[in-house]
């Protein structure tokens, strides 16, 4: 079993920054992919950016490529989702999720694919 708590949501003006964090307890989190998903009212939960145990792949969704940083400290258990130049349109609530399979970038962001997810916070972006 893994445990995921997500943290760092909160309002924010649009072209500011947020930084989210996710800590992870249970299995073996550096052996993880690691995905950041989120959803907005009335719309399905989409994928926004995954990274691999090693740290050393990274895969982001066109809407936020450039724009948002995912990476992960395995020593601390944590995955960051440093999101800049933020748009009313980022405006959901905030997943991150554990899989445990081989690193397949396209493959990251099907929801399916991953095991664990967290409660989700919630990010706001006010114009």
């Amino acid at each position: 079993q893994v445990q995921l708590v997500e943290s760092g949501g909160g309002l924010v003006q649009a072209g500011g920054s947020l930084r989210l964090s996710c800590a992870a307890s249970g299995r073996t989190f550096s052996s993880a992919v690691m995905g950041w998903f989120r959803q907005a009212p009335g719309k399905e939960r989409e994928f926004v950016a995954a990274i691999s145990w090693s740290a050393g792949s990274t895969y982001y969704a066109d809407s936020v490529k450039g724009r948002f940083t995912i990476s992960r400290d395995n020593a601390k258990n944590t995955v960051y989702l440093q999101m800049n130049s933020l748009k009313p349109e980022d405006t959901a609530v905030y997943y991150c999720a554990a899989d445990f399979k081989p690193w397949v970038a396209a493959m990251t962001k099907f929801r399916f694919r991953y095991d664990y997810w967290g409660q989700g916070t919630q990010v706001t972006v006010s114009s």
